[in-house]
């Protein structure tokens, strides 16, 4: 496997559309209005994007505090604004907001609650707690948030896998009705909290363990409170049910459950399912025709992010704990049958040369893959695997996915940008920089004024966010300020944690946190409860 990331820039040979575009913003007006009212910050001579459509305006933004307090044409005369944004020649867009991360981590350590990666992306609202994982209660982590303080807004999902934890610990098991009933209760909390939803990871373990049956029963208490389900499926591949039944499950869950259903990184993972984005496609689109809210996330990039476990052991093994899995791998009974069906999960994924160890307990296998490591070792592909899980683990970078299927998921209208940020990933530090990079100025498969509004509004009315998303007046004033000739992802999977570059402003609720591409040491972020 070939490290080497592609060179997008400046190498790349531009388009005959991106050169007109470059031309385009290169004329925009310079502004000599002022006027007696006072604003903190006036940004002119920009090529607008509102996230109200996919055309750009060139507009004069005034804000006011924390909110945007005029966006128009023509100015009144006599300005007078503390400071001034001269964006000519670049694009202003409202900021990017992130439906899944696992920023978590960061926000609740006062010396990562900056959130640095994500802002460097032009990112100013994060929703975290998903995959079925938060803290409960959710309040914990907004005690934290308000203590420490945060570099971007920030919406917390309720897990249901932490909820399952809390009541059932690891066991795959049904709940007793009284125990469904104690799970209830901590979303009804959790909700009354401010969480915007409920998130599941019916992929991982306890998650996985969890009938549909029971999850749209917790899922109903969200829908008292106008939340939303946000979930990684059940099976992206062919490890249980299936790509496409797992849909279904989705799509049911929103149909009886009566809510909103959000699929984070939709994909067609391994090689069963290359292809098959088309049929997923039709799926959700029938569903939305019968009136079920089916929307999705993405993240542009063909390797997901896994660990050694979780990519390899299959999930009954998991049933009881880490060490109860460790104990069956040294088991010679149930070891026979875990290597069979590790090797199976081993061949959905590609094989062991697309497995790529990211962060292993001995950095001496960083950077090499499970195939490379059977070689070294003499060992097979499975036997490698569960070497390296007995001594500690390891993060994967799984090239997993077909560039075609990526493509097709993107080019849909209820698919939005989401990074699943986390670390050891390029897609924490690159996401949203690379899509409009790769995907609307280079490869043209979408246009830039699609990939902003799939960063920004149709997040916003996704997860029902009020008055952010849009440059538009009485709106929260979040904001970025990127340069369309040099705004690039600069991180890979041999150096997953360099940050985007091109991203000239980014201010948070009125104040500025990265001015020509420098963070300020600011923490504007807030809370956002629903």
């Amino acid at each position: 496997m070939t490290l080497a990331r592609p060179k997008y820039f400046p190498d790349m040979k531009y388009s005959v559309n991106f050169i007109l575009f470059l031309f385009f913003i290169s004329c925009g007006p310079k502004s000599h209005h002022t006027t007696d009212t006072s604003h903190d910050i006036l940004i002119k001579g920009g090529l607008i994007y509102t996230g109200e459509s996919i055309s750009a305006e060139n507009l004069y933004v005034l804000i006011s505090g924390d909110h945007i307090a005029y966006i128009g044409e023509k100015l009144p005369e006599l300005i007078d604004s503390t400071v001034i944004i001269d964006a000519t020649g670049l694009i202003v867009a409202p900021g990017f907001i992130d439906p899944h991360t696992h920023a978590l981590g960061d926000l609740n350590n006062e010396s990562r609650s900056h959130n640095i990666a994500f802002l460097h992306q032009g990112i100013t609202t994060v929703v975290t707690g998903n995959d079925g994982r938060s803290p409960i209660p959710i309040t914990t982590s907004f005690e934290r948030w308000e203590k420490f303080g945060i570099g971007t807004n920030a919406i917390l999902l309720v897990g249901h896998g932490q909820v399952r934890l809390n009541v059932l610990g690891d066991d795959n098991r049904e709940p007793t009705p009284d125990e469904l009933e104690k799970m209830k209760d901590l979303v009804r909390t959790a909700m009354q909290d401010g969480a915007f939803g409920i998130s599941t990871g019916l992929y991982y373990a306890p998650g996985f363990f969890a009938k549909t049956e029971e999850v749209i029963e917790l899922s109903k208490i969200v829908a008292e409170y106008d939340g939303i389900y946000d979930t990684h499926q059940r099976d992206e591949s062919s490890y249980s049910i299936g790509l496409l039944a797992s849909v279904e499950e989705v799509i049911r869950i929103g149909s009886e459950a009566k809510l909103p259903v959000h699929i984070s990184h939709i994909k067609a993972l391994g090689v069963d399912v290359w292809g098959k984005s088309d049929a997923v496609i039709t799926l959700i689109e029938n569903a939305r025709k019968e009136g079920i809210d089916v929307t999705a996330n993405q993240y542009p990039y063909i390797a997901s992010g896994t660990g050694m476990v979780e990519a390899t052991v299959p999930r009954w093994a998991n049933a009881g704990g880490d060490e109860e899995m460790m104990n069956r791998l040294n088991d010679p009974n149930p070891i026979t049958k875990i290597k069979v069906e590790m090797k199976e999960n081993i061949r959905r994924r590609g094989g062991g040369s697309s497995l790529l160890l990211t962060n292993p307990e001995n950095p001496e296998w960083k950077n090499m893959t499970l195939n490379q490591l059977a070689m070294k070792w003499n060992l097979s592909e499975v036997d490698a695997a569960i070497k390296v899980i007995q001594k500690g683990g390891s993060g994967l970078a799984s090239f997993n996915m077909k560039e075609s299927d990526v493509v097709s998921f993107m080019q849909k209208d209820w698919v939005v940008t989401g990074s699943d940020g986390s670390i050891n990933h390029p897609r924490k530090y690159g996401t949203f920089p690379r899509k409009i990079r790769k995907y609307a100025l280079e490869d043209s498969v979408i246009s830039i004024g699609f990939a902003i509004n799939q960063s920004t509004s149709r997040t916003a009315e996704i997860f029902k966010i009020p008055k952010r998303g849009k440059l538009k007046k009485g709106y929260f004033a979040d904001v970025v300020i990127f340069d369309p000739t040099t705004i690039t992802d600069k991180a890979w999977f041999n150096n997953p944690d360099d940050f985007s570059e091109g991203i000239e402003y980014v201010i948070v609720n009125g104040e500025i946190a990265i001015e020509n591409g420098n963070y300020l040491g600011k923490l504007p972020g807030r809370i956002l409860r629903k």
